[in-house]
């Protein structure tokens, strides 16, 4: 084949900038020769390849992929996984088409085959292998019920969860031990295998307890359009001195959807109780209302009611009709209900370091502000490294303030983001500071504790709020300290500083044999904002990709679904986009089982379509039919 002078003179250009891109891939991995030595064995390879990969990133090669489509070789899109063995095998063919003699190339540390195969040894390492075939994997937050309801986790387990959620920022160790234990004894007598990971609370800054309101319960059965109840709101009451949980009792559940709440009962007669008996009380509001023995036995009743119920605590409950002195007694055990903030655009909001319940704004008879809004903040390093101007964002974005002044005990907020009609903000929001840098451990002295009673109970640690590289050297002293270095370790992607720290955190954590990275989207949007969200989640994967570290894609997948039933059209689309990650994380709700199952088979749809970000160009149904149309 005649090769004319003009491609040849194209080919030799393009050759030199791809010489000048492998040269300093080289150059990076002596400069971090020190960091690279101390990397893990597993991930010797792969953190060469990584600094092979931030050198080519540094630069917009743009203009060289468009200059090497055009030739018909590849544009270097997908090199993640093997970033010298691509540039090598593109200039080689450049080589060919310069005139030029295949010169020596620096031996790459992976090919087109071993870099996506480490990535996926180290996503079965960490995560385990799915036990249905898929390529995802699923992870479940475990919800405080799982504690005592053995039951639910049997379920995720049978519809699909590999890996469960232990939340350490809600509940305590023995709940936690308790969920731990359940799923072992659950994943053991199906025949299966399910991770546990623990999620370290860390500094997380969240507004404080608000003044209580009192204690109620509200049971809303489920109607149609009319007002027809379609089903039964069902309530489980059991005694005060000796409660037993429903899961336990030995009576069957009926035809429930979610959980099934709980109240105690102080008194008499709840063990005289039979099916198809009616109970009385009156509700917050003084209304008089009925519900019916569905079952009973000595440990409870179960309760249903066709009407709304405000169920305050000391309610007295007793029977009705010609049972009516068989049960009298008061019931307890309703959840507390906390007063709240309505925050508007130019409103004032004091945040202090002193932990005491916040209370709203009060007014004088003429409507002049007497005193403005305060409210908790639980971190402390706000209070020393904040700065007045900076921003300040509140319950996961949906109110925004400003700083306008501050000393060591309160933090002066001016709002600059609220509902026309004003937000509301309600005690354990999340608040991020956006422009601040801290300087605080992402290790606590709690987190410590918590991870001293769990790690014999876990396969996976993952720290929350990462903002450099020591908060994962702190870590991993922490594990070696313990014995307990075989645990995976993921980093929580979950602020500016970890996603601007990211390359020198990733090669921290390499010094573990086992790394995931977890997108934690949703504080990832308040702190770089939403229009910069799905850019920052794709470098994440992408740096991700080239350091053969699993991603947990994570935050508010399918969440409507798990806690409506339906999913909405745009998260069934997101849910169908974490294709791209190794695993994918579920949030608790009543519907978690459907919503799980349901994310299964989005999966399994897109894994014949795409892996990782590489159309695979599975035959199209839609295109025969199109073919099979015009042959008629």
């Amino acid at each position: 084949m005649t090769i004319s002078t003009e491609l040849q003179t194209h080919a030799q250009v393009l050759l030199s900038q791809l010489l000048a891109l492998r040269d300093a891939g080289v150059q990076m991995e002596q400069t971090l020769a020190d960091e690279l030595a101390a990397v893990s064995p597993e991930f010797q390879a792969s953190a060469r390849n990584f600094a092979h990969y931030l050198v080519i990133r540094r630069q917009d090669i743009r203009p060289l992929q468009r200059d090497l489509a055009a030739l018909g070789l590849s544009s270097l899109g997908v090199l993640e996984s093997h970033a010298m063995a691509s540039l090598n095998a593109v200039m080689a063919r450049l080589e060919d088409l310069s005139g030029q003699e295949e010169s020596i190339k620096p031996n790459a540390p992976v090919d087109f085959a071993s870099g996506p195969a480490l990535l996926q040894e180290h996503a079965d390492s960490l995560l385990g292998a799915t036990c249905d075939g898929r390529e995802v994997r699923i992870m479940v937050t475990l919800p405080s019920e799982a504690a005592q309801d053995p039951g639910l986790i049997q379920a995720l387990i049978h519809t699909g969860m590999e890996v469960a959620r232990i939340n350490c920022a809600h509940d305590d160790a023995e709940a936690w031990q308790s969920m731990a234990r359940h799923v072992r004894a659950a994943a053991a007598a199906q025949g299966k295998t399910c991770r546990v990971q623990i999620d370290l609370a860390g500094p997380k800054s969240r507004t404080g307890s608000m003044r209580s309101l009192g204690r109620m319960l509200k049971i809303k059965p489920e109607r149609d359009v009319r007002g027809r109840v379609l089903r039964e709101a069902l309530l489980w009451v059991t005694w005060a001195d000796r409660p037993q949980s429903l899961a336990l009792s030995g009576l069957p559940q009926a035809d429930s959807v979610g959980v099934i709440p709980s109240l105690m009962f102080a008194g008499v007669g709840l063990n005289a109780l039979e099916s198809g008996n009616v109970v009385k009380f009156h509700d917050a509001r003084g209304r008089l209302r009925e519900a019916r023995v569905v079952a009973a036995n000595a440990a409870g009743a179960l309760l249903s009611f066709d009407s709304v119920s405000l169920i305050e605590d000391g309610c007295e409950l007793q029977s009705a009709g010609k049972h009516k002195h068989a049960l009298r007694g008061v019931l307890s055990g309703a959840p507390e209900i906390a007063d709240e903030l309505v925050l508007s655009v130019g409103d004032v909001l004091i945040l202090t370091r002193e932990d005491k319940p916040g209370q709203p704004a009060s007014f004088d008879a003429q409507g002049t502000l007497l005193e403005p809004a305060r409210l908790h903040c639980t971190l402390d390093a706000a209070f020393n490294d904040a700065k007045p101007r900076q921003s300040v964002w509140l319950d996961d974005g949906r109110i925004g303030a400003s700083i306008e002044r501050m000393d060591a005990q309160t933090m002066s907020l001016r709002i600059t983001h609220a509902l026309p009609e004003g937000s509301k903000l309600k005690a354990e929001k999340g608040i991020n500071f956006p422009d601040t840098d801290f300087h605080t451990p992402a290790l606590t002295a709690k987190d410590m504790l918590d991870l001293e009673a769990m790690y014999p109970h876990c396969d996976l640690v993952a720290l929350s709020f990462v903002r450099q590289a020591d908060d994962v050297r702190l870590l991993q002293a922490k594990l070696a300290a313990l014995n307990a270095c075989q645990l995976g370790i993921v980093l929580k992607i979950e602020n500016r500083q970890a996603f601007e720290n990211l390359p020198r955190v990733l090669l921290a954590g390499m010094r573990s044999p086992q790394l995931g990275v977890m997108v934690a989207r949703g504080d990832l949007a308040v702190e770089l904002g939403f229009e910069r969200l799905s850019e920052v989640q794709e470098e994440i994967i992408w740096l991700c990709e080239a350091a053969h570290v699993p991603v947990i894609w994570a935050t508010q997948i399918l969440e409507n679904m798990a806690k409506s039933g339906a999913p909405s059209r745009p998260e069934v689309t997101d849910a169908a986009m974490s294709i791209r990650a190794e695993c994918v994380m579920l949030n608790k709700g009543p519907h978690i089982v459907s919503a799980l199952g349901f994310l299964i088979r989005v999966l399994a749809r897109m894994e014949g379509h795409y892996s990782k970000r590489v159309a695979t160009l599975r035959k199209l149904s839609i295109a025969e039919s199109f073919a099979e149309s015009k042959a008629h």
